[in-house]
């Protein structure tokens, strides 16, 4: 199953325009809010040069790079909990996501109305958070209705109420379960419920042409403290420049970028950020029929990790023959590698990290 992350924000901010430009789906946008209610749900690839080094290395007959489930939900509005707009029913495809994306808007543009007829990017992220945070509210409002709906409780754990009261204090104060401590306990007594103000998320700013070039937008300094002082990653990203980056072909691209005095597109710094919020990292496999990038949570060992490419691998493991791709790429080709020592064999608790270029050895 991959791990997937949820697209969040008011509507006309370009969520849609950056799960296009993730997932290389052509879903339709719109110029105002339309009271769209659909789920858009898609595959995103999380570029990675050590893949295309391999590849030109091994000029295999595939070449499969890491993927994240991307989920774009409708706009919400302000009042979507109490049912404004087209209520927030939609939240539940999200609520299974791993982590979430929120993108918010300082892009001027007169032809995209904004739903509140004004740009103002912290306005905006609280009218979001406070939908996530009352989305959350309800969820235990109906929970503890359950438990309490007959003559007999019906809890999974006897201390599921008790955690559920003490999260509902913390969310009619205005704050996310994030903020909560829970001890072992606890956790496993509401380990069937999940919350979103509980998921790690990221901030996207979408900025027109203007600001990307200047490198300002009003309310910078803000949403920068915001991000640090709740531990999120601010990324700043102009989907319209994305969108022409993505039409063209790579020496174009290239010559693109150059004049925008980028080194990497943004919706390729996009995928990889979504990829370390929610804790996961690659190694590696080459030879001439497949050069491959495995997705795992950090900190796996050596043989579970194994069992990522096939269960027989893992049951059999006898040892991982490992090089770092830096120590692969500073050699030059695998053989050198090979010759300066770079390769070593590591046993079945072995942590695997990320760009570890593996080969198992099993036996059957």
């Amino acid at each position: 199953m991959a791990l997937s992350c949820g697209i969040v924000g008011l509507p006309t901010v370009g969520k849609t325009t950056f799960f296009n430009l993730l997932t290389n789906a052509n879903i339709e946008t719109s110029a105002f809010y339309s009271g769209k209610t659909t789920t858009n749900i898609n595959m995103a690839q999380v570029p990675d040069e050590r893949v295309d080094y391999l590849s030109k290395m091994f000029r295999p007959k595939k070449t499969t790079y890491a993927q994240i489930e991307v989920i774009d939900v409708p706009g919400l509005v302000k009042g979507s909990s109490q049912g404004q707009g087209t209520g927030n029913e939609f939240l539940s495809a999200v609520r299974d996501a791993d982590a979430l994306v929120h993108i918010v808007r300082a892009f001027e543009n007169s032809q995209v109305l904004h739903v509140e007829d004004s740009i103002d990017i912290m306005r905006d992220l609280e009218t979001v958070n406070m939908e996530l945070l009352f989305s959350d509210l309800q969820l235990i409002e109906t929970r503890l209705a359950r438990i309490n709906s007959g003559k007999k409780k019906k809890m999974e754990n006897p201390l599921e109420e008790t955690v559920l009261m003490k999260i509902q204090e913390v969310l009619e104060n205005e704050q996310p379960v994030s903020t909560i401590t829970f001890s072992e306990e606890e956790k496993e007594a509401i380990k069937h419920i999940t919350f979103l103000t509980n998921k790690p998320m990221l901030i996207v700013v979408n900025l027109d042409e203007n600001q990307f070039r200047s490198g300002t937008y009003p309310q910078k300094d803000e949403i920068h403290a915001y991000g640090k002082a709740h531990g999120m990653i601010v990324l700043e990203i102009c989907a319209q420049v994305e969108a022409e980056i993505s039409q063209l072909d790579p020496e174009d691209k290239a010559l693109f970028m150059e004049d925008l005095g980028i080194k990497e597109a943004g919706i390729d710094r996009l995928a990889r950020a979504i990829y370390e919020l929610l804790g996961l990292i690659s190694f590696l496999t080459a030879g001439e029929d497949e050069v491959k990038a495995w997705t795992i949570k950090k900190g796996l060992t050596a043989k579970k990790a194994a069992g990522k490419i096939h269960s027989d691998i893992e049951r059999g493991f006898i040892r991982a023959e490992v090089v770092a791709y830096e120590d692969l790429k500073s050699a030059g080709s695998m053989a050198k590698a090979r010759e300066q020592g770079h390769f070593r064999l590591e046993g079945k608790d072995y942590p695997v990290q990320d760009g570890d270029i593996i080969n198992f050895r099993f036996n059957v």
